[in-house]
């Protein structure tokens, strides 16, 4: 793919949840649906949760526009744990599908993304822990 158009897809990505990260501190009721305040009592949540959900899809939405595999790749898998939360939820309440439907859809997308920027080696994933991993020795002193 074209470095253009994945860039637009991982900024367009970043505004759908920074909205929704938005949406889940606005206190009332949105153009969108009723209230999260609401909605999160009524799927068996404590109100403030939505304040929970809401900081993880803003941090995981400014991490998709900062273009490092690394970032995108934590930002992929918050959304991914976040969005089986979101779609379990619709399923357990049995939501209708106008309602339901973006969590799965964005759940796969999340997982497309986390596996195009899946690290080569776990210790690239967190920069201060690659020093602290001990080397193998490759000759055997005998």
């Amino acid at each position: 793919m074209s470095k253009y158009p994945k860039t637009g897809l991982y900024w367009f990505l970043a505004l759908e949840f920074a909205l929704g990260a938005v949406t889940k501190y606005w206190p009332g009721d949105t153009i969108f649906s009723t209230a999260y305040s609401v909605k999160f009592v009524d799927w068996g949540y404590p109100s403030w949760m939505r304040f929970v959900v809401g900081a993880l899809e803003g941090v995981a939405a400014v991490l998709l526009v900062i273009p490092d595999r690394r970032t995108r790749f934590l930002a992929a898998t918050t959304l991914m744990f976040v969005l089986t939360g979101a779609a379990t939820t619709h399923f357990i309440n049995h939501d209708p599908a106008v309602e339901s439907w973006a969590a799965p859809t964005h759940l796969v997308i999340m997982g497309i993304l986390a596996l195009a920027n899946w690290p080569a080696d776990w210790r690239h994933l967190l920069p201060a822990a690659a020093g602290s991993i001990p080397r193998s020795r490759s000759k055997i002193v005998g």
